[in-house]
């Protein structure tokens, strides 16, 4: 059987999605349920937050990075020895990726993971500001979709108890069971900046106490036993697997974590250490490349908030020239890419790449249809991917490097990204390694040839 779960969605963005599904996580873990987590969408910086919740890998599932088939696979993966799942939804419920007519429903939207799933919605609104109003709300998202199920609503920033004791009765009127009324606090502010929230292991300490502190609001003002009821699931796939790669002999593949590079999909991990990979994590703002590394992965992050201390660390930025020069594969995505080349906002970085990455006030974010345009450790000319951007930075290039991706249209006036040099595949791009496995496999079986010396 499946496991039960619960959605947690928004009429919108701002409503407190993050506050009460991870506050759900920790109350439900607290009474001693073995919780799940998992956001919709691309989104890396949830995920955090939702793992110290649960003590479990925060998971994405993402329709559009994964395609339809993968989702419930992906989700019986996830839910592995759990018993209920909590899945945090993206923006609003409908809300996910604009069809380019304009037209029919939004791939990637929390409805659309909703009935992959066959769960039932808990729609957390924001009532400020809101009265008998908020009726003609519930009315709305409960009949808009009808294959999408309506389990309750937890009332949010609830003002007085008459405040309160009105949107009962106009949720009465509704229709729709009040599961929870949570009041206004300032206690729950997570700090932010031009990305979202500030990641978990950034804020450290702070971080378990932010989930702390959400944990014992939705424990006190939502009822945990209505929600546990109200679960449910109909995935019937058979859960998703790594282990279906083929091992390529043992190697260790860097990894760089730590607070400039902490954005990845727990997956990837999985399918590179399935592949034959002893998956190493080392912080580039302290620490050497690890012992015997053939091959070297950086992900996305905020390595614009520490510039100074990147640069400080000569011995791992030398240690990663080295390793590129001798061909090593290498593979960073967005902020990885700007910590390859030769200065971000003006300070040092490691250099493989020529070229200047600055920080700008404009915000790139979308999905992409590409294609790889070069032939890399991770795809072949012609390989067809989607996949994600989300940035403030550019990157100007000092030389004509063969590009990594090509992309359509939709995109803007970008036709290209990133680059490739040697075994250095670089780019903003961000894929879900679950969607193509066989780049995890072939970075791996790159990194061996690399240990041989071939």
């Amino acid at each position: 059987m499946s496991t039960p779960a619960v959605i947690i969605a928004a009429p919108a963005s701002g409503s407190g999605k993050t506050t009460v599904a991870t506050g759900l996580m920790g109350a439900l873990r607290r009474a001693g349920h073995r919780v799940a987590p998992f956001k919709v969408g691309p989104d890396f910086i949830d995920p955090g937050y939702h793992a110290l919740a649960t003590g479990l890998p925060g998971r994405n599932l993402d329709p559009v990075l994964l395609g339809e088939p993968l989702i419930g696979p992906l989700y019986r993966h996830g839910t592995a020895g759990a018993d209920i799942a909590v899945v945090e939804g993206v923006m609003g419920l409908f809300d996910g990726r604009i069809s380019t007519d304009g037209m029919g429903p939004a791939r990637g939207s929390t409805a659309h993971v909703a009935g992959l799933l066959g769960a039932p919605v808990v729609l957390v609104v924001d009532a400020r500001g809101q009265s008998h109003s908020i009726a003609a709300l519930l009315h709305g998202f409960s009949t808009y979709d009808t294959s999408i199920r309506l389990a309750g609503v937890i009332l949010n920033r609830v003002g007085t108890p008459r405040h309160e004791q009105v949107l009962r009765q106009a949720c009465e009127h509704a229709g729709v069971p009040v599961l929870g009324a949570i009041p206004r606090t300032a206690e729950l502010e997570v700090p932010s900046r031009h990305l979202g929230l500030v990641t978990a292991v950034e804020y450290g300490a702070l971080a378990e106490r932010a989930v702390t502190a959400m944990t014992d609001l939705v424990a006190e003002h939502v009822d945990i036993t209505t929600v546990v009821a109200a679960a449910a699931s109909s995935v019937t796939a058979q859960p998703w697997s790594p282990e279906s790669r083929r091992p390529s002999g043992r190697v260790t593949v860097a990894l760089a974590a730590g607070r400039a590079f902490s954005f990845g999909y727990a997956e990837h991990r999985e399918l590179l250490s399935a592949a034959g990979a002893d998956v190493v994590d080392f912080d580039p703002l302290i620490d050497p490349l690890p012992e015997d590394t053939a091959a070297l992965v950086i992900p996305g992050g905020f390595p614009e908030q520490f510039t100074a201390e990147l640069s400080a660390n000569r011995t791992v930025r030398a240690q990663i020239g080295a390793l590129a020069a001798a061909g090593a594969p290498v593979h960073a995505e967005c902020a990885g890419l700007t910590y390859l080349v030769d200065d971000l906002d003006g300070v040092p970085m490691c250099g493989v790449l020529a070229g200047s990455a600055r920080f700008t006030e404009r915000l790139t974010l979308g999905y992409r249809d590409a294609v790889a345009i070069t032939d890399s450790p991770l795809h072949a000319v012609g390989e067809r991917v989607t996949g994600h951007e989300f940035h403030r930075t550019a990157v100007t290039f000092g030389e004509d490097y063969p590009s990594a991706w090509g992309f359509n249209s939709s995109a803007g006036a970008r036709t290209a990204d990133g680059a490739v040099l040697g075994g250095v595949h670089a780019g903003y791009l961000h894929t879900h390694p679950a969607a193509h496995p066989d780049a995890s496999s072939r970075f791996v079986a790159a990194a061996a040839t690399f240990k041989l010396g071939g």
